[in-house]
């Protein structure tokens, strides 16, 4: 890992949740033998604990500058990734197809949804974004309330108005941060960031 991406990542403000961001510019007569590499690292991230998934960002024509967002579910198993020795081993294997140093960063919590990693990459339209947070968070309203019924029939503390409402909103973000959201997004990237 290069100095400056030691920099960006010390200096991330955590929350539950992270995604790390990479991105390796690869030499253009490389670029097969980047792609088999490229699927025995998201292989070995997925043993790990907490790994929650992983999205690819192919460069466009006229680019050579992969982007891989990992995401994992706290920052210490981020960070295990990271300074793994397999980790370690399959960067030293492939660093001879990179034009320069990868670059890292971690995000936290809910700031990767919608932000393609790359600075160029289209950034997708607000209504695109309204569109499918709706359609994710609409269902939930309807189904969780109906869940928690029974719990707040045989506990009527939680059913207090103020403590209910909070408890079914925290599951519906809970639901829509760490499993929904993520994959609705790689369901329909090709259409989002078009």
């Amino acid at each position: 890992m290069s100095n400056e991406a030691k920099k960006t990542t010390s200096s991330v403000h955590y929350n539950s949740g992270r995604s790390i961001i990479i991105r390796h510019a690869v030499r253009p007569q490389l670029r097969d033998r980047y792609e088999t590499w490229l699927r025995q690292i998201i292989s070995a991230a997925a043993e790990f604990p907490g790994h929650q998934g992983v999205h690819v960002v192919r460069p466009p024509e006229g680019n050579d500058t992969f982007e891989i967002a990992v995401r994992f579910s706290t920052n210490e198993e981020a960070e295990a990734w990271l300074s793994s020795d397999i980790r370690k081993e399959l960067i030293s294997d492939i660093a001879s197809a990179l034009a320069s140093d990868e670059q890292v960063e971690i995000k936290s919590g809910i700031d990767f949804w919608f932000t393609p990693p790359a600075s160029k990459a289209k950034q997708p339209t607000r209504w695109k974004q309204w569109l499918i947070t709706t359609s994710v968070i609409w269902p939930l309203t309807m189904i969780v309330p109906v869940v928690y019924q029974p719990v707040f029939e045989r506990i009527p503390e939680l059913a207090v108005w103020g403590v209910r409402h909070g408890i079914v909103a925290a599951t519906i973000v809970a639901l829509v941060v760490y499993l929904i959201m993520p994959r609705v997004v790689r369901l329909v990237a090709g259409w989002l960031f078009r």
